[in-house]
C-alpha cells in the first residue's frame, strides 16, 4: 500500500518513553516485544500521527515548529513494517501479534505481585541479608565449601539431586524477574538461552522497554535480590536452628549451589543480569551488541592494514559521543574476557566433562556385563543428567544461532 503526504494512519496503542533522555524516545508495543531507539521528533511525530493528523500535516508542522526537515512519510513506511500501524488510508492492516508468542503465566497481574517489591519487603530483605552477614562473622565455618557438593559417594546420585535442587533455584530466579515485570504492568516470557557455552534459563523481558530507566532495575536486580535471601536463611536457619546432621549436609549443597550461582551474574561479558544493570546505567541500548560490531571492526581493521587494503567504517561511529566512548571501553574488555572464559572451558571443564561421560559409559557397560550393579545405576544417572544437560545445550545452541547452520 502506497504512503505519500495525504494520507492517515490509526496508530496501535504505542509505549512512548523518553527514557530520561532528552535527544531520544523508545517507541514500542509490549505485548509485540518490538521497541525501536528514536531522535525526539519522531516520537513527538508520532503522537501527532496518533492525534489522527494527516501525514502530511505532521510533516509541516514539524518543519514549522523546529525548523528541520523531517521524513515522516519514510517514518510511517518503517511504522508499517513495525507492525505499530493498525488502519492506513482507511484500509486495516494485519496485525503480527497475533504472531507473537504468548506470555508466560497471563494469569499473574500486577496487584498479585506488587507487594513483593515494596517498602515492607525490601526492609524485611535488609534485615534478612544484615542478620545472616552478622552469623557469617562470628561462624566463619558456615561458608558453603566445595566439599559439601559431595553428600554422596555415588556421583551420579549427588549430581542429579544437586541438579534438580539447582533447577529449584533457578526456577525461583526467573520467577521472580518475571513477578518483577508483572508488577511493572509489563509481559514476560521463561526459556532457554545460551551464553558462549552455558546453558542458560533466561526471562524475556523485552517488554520493559516501556517503562522509565530506573523502573528496570526491579527487573533486573529481582533474581539475585531473590537468590541473596534464600541464602542470608540458610544460614540463619544453619547457624541457629541446629538441624539434624543429614538435614545439614542438604541446606549446606543447597547453600553452596546458590552461591555457586551469584557470581555468574556478574559476568558483563556475556548478556547476564548485572550486563542489563551496566547498559542502563550507561545508558547504551545494545551495549553487547554495538561492542561485539566494534571488536569486529578492530579486527578488520588490523586486516586491513596488513593488507594495505581500504579500512572498513566505524559502527560505533553514528553513536552519541557519550554511547559511543562507553561501547569502545566495553568493546576492549569484552574480547579477552569472553576468551578467558572459553578458555578456561576448553582446559578444564570440557576436559572434565568428556571424562566424566566416559569414566559412566564404561561404568554402564561393565554393569550389564556382570559389573557391579551400584555403580553402572550411578553412571546411568549421571548420563542421565550431564547427557540431558548438554544435548539441550547443543539443541538451544542451534535453535538460536539458525544462521550458522544454514548453507
Amino acid at each position: 500500500m502506497t504512503v505519500d503526504t495525504t494520507g492517515t494512519v490509526r496508530l496501535r496503542p504505542l509505549s512512548i518513553q523518553a527514557d530520561d533522555d532528552p535527544d531520544g524516545v523508545i517507541v514500542g508495543r509490549p505485548e509485540l516485544g518490538e521497541f525501536v531507539s528514536l531522535p525526539a521528533l519522531y516520537g513527538e511525530a508520532i503522537r501527532l500521527l496518533g492525534d489522527g493528523l494527516p501525514i502530511g500535516v505532521v510533516q509541516r508542522r514539524i518543519e514549522d515548529e523546529h525548523d528541520v526537515e523531517l521524513d515522516v512519510v519514510q517514518l510511517v513506511e518503517a511504522l508499517v513494517d513495525l507492525g505499530f500501524v493498525a488502519r492506513l488510508n482507511g484500509a486495516d492492516l494485519p496485525d503480527p501479534a497475533g504472531q507473537a508468542p504468548p506470555a508466560h503465566l497471563p494469569w499473574l497481574a500486577e496487584r498479585h505481585v506488587r507487594w513483593l517489591f515494596g517498602l515492607p519487603m525490601r526492609v524485611l530483605w535488609a534485615v534478612v541479608v544484615g542478620a545472616a552477614l552478622v552469623a557469617l562473622f562470628g561462624r566463619p565455618d558456615l561458608v558453603p565449601v566445595y566439599q559439601d557438593f559431595f553428600w554422596s559417594d555415588y556421583v551420579g546420585l549427588t549430581t542429579l539431586v544437586n541438579t534438580a535442587m539447582f533447577s529449584v533455584v533457578i526456577s525461583l530466579h526467573e520467577l521472580m524477574h518475571l513477578a518483577a515485570a508483572r508488577s511493572l504492568g509489563t509481559p514476560a516470557r521463561i526459556g532457554f538461552g545460551t551464553r558462549l557455552h552455558n546453558l542458560v534459563v533466561q526471562t524475556d523481558v523485552t517488554a520493559i522497554w516501556s517503562v522509565p530507566r530506573r523502573s528496570r532495575y526491579r527487573v533486573y536486580l529481582a533474581g539475585t535480590a531473590c537468590d541473596l535471601f534464600l541464602f542470608a536463611i540458610l544460614m540463619l536457619v544453619l547457624a541457629h536452628a541446629n538441624p539434624p546432621e543429614g538435614a545439614a549436609a542438604f541446606l549446606r549443597t543447597l547453600a553452596l549451589v546458590i552461591m555457586l550461582s551469584v557470581p555468574i551474574q556478574l559476568h558483563v561479558y556475556m548478556r547476564t543480569d548485572f550486563y542489563f544493570v551496566l547498559a542502563d546505567l550507561l545508558r547504551c541500548r545494545n551495549l553487547f551488541g554495538d561492542g561485539l560490531d566494534y571488536a569486529r571492526y578492530l579486527l578488520r581493521r588490523v586486516v586491513t592494514v596488513v593488507k594495505r587494503a581500504r579500512p572498513p567504517a566505524d559502527p560505533s561511529a553514528e553513536l552519541s559521543a557519550r554511547e559511543r566512548r562507553a561501547v569502545r571501553i566495553y568493546a576492549v574488555l569484552l574480547v579477552p574476557s569472553a576468551a578467558i572464559a572459553l578458555g578456561m572451558f576448553a582446559v578444564y571443564t570440557l576436559p572434565i566433562i568428556v571424562t566424566a561421560l566416559f569414566r559412566a559409559l564404561v561404568a554402564v557397560w561393565e554393569s550389564l556385563n556382570g559389573g557391579p550393579v551400584l555403580l553402572g545405576v550411578d553412571g546411568g544417572l549421571f548420563l542421565l543428567v550431564e547427557g540431558g544437560i548438554q544435548t539441550l545445550f547443543l539443541v538451544t545452541f542451534v535453535k538460536s544461532h539458525p544462521h550458522w547452520f544454514r548453507r
